[in-house]
């Protein structure tokens, strides 16, 4: 069966949990990436945003 994103259990909106249960990974270093990438970036925020939208409920 192929993997599908779709959002997770919800903390915020679902968008950390769902990456994370497709790649396999703790939520929780999801969810740090997402915070480096908003602090020294600043493209995390807008990423979130984004993938809330697209990203398909269960």
């Amino acid at each position: 069966m192929a993997k599908q994103l779709i959002k997770g259990k919800k903390k915020l909106f679902g968008v950390c949990s769902g990456l994370a249960n497709y790649f396999d990974i703790d939520p929780t270093v999801m969810r740090i990436l997402f915070l480096a990438a908003f602090l020294f970036f600043g493209t995390g925020l807008l990423l979130y945003m984004i993938l809330f939208i697209v990203m398909p409920e269960q």
